[in-house]
Parts: C-alpha cells; structure tokens; sequence
C-alpha cells in the first residue's frame, strides 16, 4: 500500500542529483554568483558531482545573460523605436558603430567586475550586437568564470560568500566612479585644454587605437577561446603537436636556424642564407661570426638577430664592425647572421596543411609597408616623428631606436625608414595582403612547405621584388618560418574592426588545435607543458639582453 503512494527511497535518491542541479539552475537567475558558491559548497560537502555542478550553474548563468540581451533587444528596442526618444535614433546608430567594436571588450569586462553585466548586458541587446558573438563571448566568460568560482568555493569554502556579497557592493562603487571618471575626462580633455594633455596627447590617442594595444588587454578573449579549445580537443598542450618538426610545435624556444637549415637544404633558391654564431665569450663568437661569413660570402650590411625570439626583439641590420662588436658585447645567447634581402617589398604568408591531405592552403597574407620620414631642412628626427600622425603613437620605440640621432635634423628631401624588421611592435605597418594570392604563390608555397618535415601550420615572412612576381611564386627570399605561435599579422591592418581581428584568431587557433589533434592521433605526442613553462621563462630572461631592434 505505502508503494502506491510514494516513490521507492532508492527511486528518490537516483532523482536526487537532477533536482540539485535544477536548483542551483534556477538560484542563477536570481543571484547567479552565490548560486555558483553554493554549487562549489555542495561540492566540496561530496553532496554534488562536479558535472551537474558545473552544467547546472553554467548553463543557468548563460541563460540569463542571453535573457536579458533578448529582452533589451526585443523588447526594450521595439519600445524605443515607438517612442518619443526616436528622434535620437541618429545617436544609438552611431553608439550601435562605437559597440560593434568595444563590444567584447565590455562583456568580459562585466563578467569580472558584478555591478557592471546588467547594463552591458541590456546595452549589447539594445544595441543589436550580433547574436552570435554574444553569444560566443558570453558563454566563454561564464565557463571560465563558474569554473573559478566553483574551484575557488570548494577551496574556500564559506568565507567565499562574504567575498563576493563584498565584491557586488565594490563592483557597484566601481562601476558608479568608472563613469564619474569619463565625466571628469571628457569635460577635461574639451574644456580645459592643458599643457600636460598635449604633451600626452599621443599616449592617451594610442588606446583609441586597438592594433597597439597592450597584450594584457588585447589577449583575454583569445585565451577564453583558447580555453575552449583546450576542452574540445581534450588537452592544453594540443597545439604543441601541430608541427612535430618543430620544438614546441613552434609555440616557444623554437630555434629560427633549424628551420632555416631546413629550408635552405630543400628549398635553397627561395631561402636567404644564414649561420648559427654560438661561443662563450665575444671573442670566441667572433671567430665564429668570422668563419661563417667567410663560408657564406656574407658582406655588409647583413642581419644579426638572436636564434630564439618573437616579435622582431633584437633583430639588427649592421653595417660595419663596430655595429658587430656592440651586438655580439650585448648579449651571449646564440645569434643567427642571415644575409640581407633587400626586397624591397616583405609579406608574411601563413600556410597550413592538414595531415594527409595532398594540398595545403594559404590562410591569411600580411602586407609589409615600412614607414619613411621626409626631412624638410628644419625639423630633427623627433619632432617629425612628433608630427605624424601614425609614427607620433609609437614615439617610444622610435625614440629608442634613434636615442642618439633624435635631435639630428634631416636635410630637405633626406628620408629616413623608420624599422627594417618586418614586425608590427616595431613599427612596422601591416596591410590584409590576400590581393597578392595567386594559384602559383600557393602552390609555391605549399611545395615549399610539404620538403619541410614535421611541419604543417605556421607563418613565412618573405622579401620579394615585385607583385608579379610574388604572385607568380618567383624572386622570393625567405627570411623566417614561424611554427603554431605565430599569428596571421593581417588581423593589424588598421582598417580592420576589432572583431575582425579576434574572428581570424579563432579561426587560426582552431586550425591549430585541429591539425595539432590530428598529430596526436598519428602517434605524435605533444610537449609537456612543464617543459613549455621552463622554457618561456628562460626565454624572459635571456631576451631581456637583446639589443632594440632596427
């Protein structure tokens, strides 16, 4: 009789850890971070799996972010446009161009400082940010931030919850002196008009600007996405097994004269010739510099750069023997000595290849544009850099490069290139050069690349002599490969949007992921993030002794 009325107690008790996720399910929606608290809570009392867990808060927080955006988009949208505030429908489309491309931004933004979701949130719906984007920004923000939440209260336990309890109340106070602040700014930077505010001008314009963004602010939704794919692919260290040839897959310590070793055996009419200066002291890497330049015939100018860097760091165009000796006093890490290639033109080419498909594919191509100074017979190096309008946002790495000819003055017409390496942190500009792709320049490349073993995913940069010849996969030097680190530069072309630029990131980063997946399953095992974390900060430390770079 007791059956029929009520459920077995082995019945209730399977049913049990459903009904605890869809609990802490819908205390998201009302104070979704001691939700995520309670869920860790509960983890850590073993009364809840880390699965249900984590799904429940998850996909509750998810739910109500999408909510919200739906109900600022649907509803409130559709009231404003019936309303009498229409006449400032000039305005929101103006702000709907500003959110288009600090949108992300702000949602990640929001995610980590609470006070600040409910207005993003509203403004990304009433605004009409892409769905999708929302979506995908939102969602890799709660899934980093419910596993941080849930780790730390099952850490932590309770003294969490008067943390973040603390934390809504200083996000509030954050969020009400962060506007105060622009107030203050705007009504500073229009009304009063000060000395300190020209002399900074260019300082305060560059973050106008997100190509010169510093990493700590242009990489977070990159490292979301990364995250993501760390869970996709089921390992963090999966990209490290995209190019089995290379040390790292190419993500760090990969040592340039490897490589260029082994294009030069394979490919040798495409490669610009270079030698490895190794020794313990100056004068042993003299002898070393010495007997490869007589064995390559290398004359000045020739290119000294350090076997192991990024970003252009310590690349030099010396052109005597005492630029030789400065080099070689400043720093014992092994060099490369590579002849010159005077292009004049550079492009940067990223290429993958999926394992065993007969053809790979050019991916993005990068455009190289070195900027010129023109003297006019009165200013110095300085203040014509001061004065443009592009060269006065990198001041800093101008003045660094020309710290003894800043106040040299040029002659009139006398012109000066302002970088000789190819990279975008030293000033150089980079344009999407895909207008330059051709059937021939792939499948150059991709003959290029198939000779190179173990490498299936990475950027040449290259020097050519003209377009056509370029496009005729001819008359090319190159002049570095890099591995799975390496970015596709022509997410920098200024005329890009911000979203532009992350949307070629994720794509590239899945390829990489991908391919390095697909390795794994061919028997390659990837590097051990251990050996990955030694190495980066060996690099940090020896690279704090290159010179600047030309």
């Amino acid at each position: 009789m007791t059956e029929t009325l009520f459920w077995p107690a082995s019945q209730v008790a399977g049913w049990m850890p459903i009904w605890k996720g869809v609990g802490f399910f819908l205390a998201t929606f009302v104070l979704e971070d001691l939700a995520a608290v309670g869920a860790g809570l509960a983890l850590a009392a073993g009364a809840i799996s880390w699965p249900v867990a984590f799904l429940s808060c998850f996909l509750g927080i998810w739910l109500g972010d999408a909510g919200l955006y739906s109900f600022a988009r649907l509803g409130g949208r559709k009231w404003f446009e019936r309303s009498s505030f229409r006449k400032y429908s000039a305005k929101v489309t103006r702000s709907e161009q500003w959110f288009a491309g600090w949108g992300a931004l702000i949602l990640i933004f929001s995610r980590c400082v609470p006070g600040a979701r409910l207005p993003a949130y509203l403004a990304a719906g009433f605004l009409r940010l892409p769905l999708p984007r929302f979506l995908l920004v939102t969602g890799a923000a709660a899934f980093v931030w419910t596993l941080v939440v849930l780790r730390l209260a099952q850490t932590l336990g309770a003294r969490l919850t008067g943390w973040l309890e603390a934390g809504r109340h200083a996000g509030w106070l954050l969020l009400g002196t962060g506007m105060v602040l622009v107030g203050a700014f705007q009504w500073f930077r229009h009304v009063v008009k000060s000395s300190w505010f020209r002399k900074n001008s260019a300082k305060i314009e560059r973050w106008g600007h997100w190509e010169f963004w510093p990493a700590w602010l242009f990489y977070p939704p990159v490292a979301f996405y990364y995250l993501w794919l760390s869970v996709k692919y089921r390992g963090f260290n999966v990209p490290t097994a995209a190019n089995p040839g290379i040390f790292s897959g190419g993500i760090v310590g990969e040592s340039k004269m490897a490589m260029l070793k082994e294009l030069f055996a394979t490919s040798p009419e495409f490669t610009a010739g270079a030698a490895l200066v190794a020794g313990d002291t100056p004068a042993v890497r003299r002898q070393s510099l010495e007997k490869q330049r007589a064995r390559l015939r290398l004359e000045f100018p020739f290119i000294l750069k350090p076997d192991v860097g990024q970003r252009g760091v310590g690349i030099k165009l010396v052109r005597n023997e005492e630029q030789v000796e400065h080099y070689l006093g400043l720093t014992l890490a092994p060099l490369v000595a590579q002849r010159y290639a005077p292009g004049p033109f550079e492009a940067g080419i990223f290429y993958y290849r999926f394992p065993g498909e007969p053809r790979g594919k050019i991916f993005a191509i990068t455009e190289k544009v070195f900027p010129i100074l023109t003297g006019n017979g009165g200013g110095t190096i300085g203040e014509l850099i001061e004065n443009d309008a592009r060269a006065r946002l990198i001041a800093a790495t101008y003045r660094r490069r020309f710290a003894g000819r800043w106040n040299e003055v040029l002659a009139d017409g006398e012109t000066l290139r302002l970088v000789e390496a190819g990279n975008h942190a030293q000033g150089c500009i980079f344009r999407d050069g895909m207008r330059l792709n051709s059937p021939e320049l792939e499948a150059r490349i991709d003959e290029i690349s198939r000779k190179v073993c173990g490498f299936f995913i990475g950027r040449y940069d290259l020097r050519f002599t003209s377009e056509e010849d370029l496009r005729a996969g001819r008359n090319f030097q190159i002049i570095e490969l890099n591995g799975a680190a390496s970015e596709a530069t022509s997410i920098y072309d200024a005329r890009n949007s911000l979203w532009s630029a992350y949307r070629t990131l994720f794509r590239q980063w899945e390829l990489v992921f991908a391919i390095g997946a697909a390795n794994r399953a061919r028997g390659f095992a990837p590097t051990k993030m251990t050996l990955v974390w030694k190495t980066w900060r060996n690099y940090l430390r020896v690279s704090a002794t290159y010179p600047a770079a030309d």
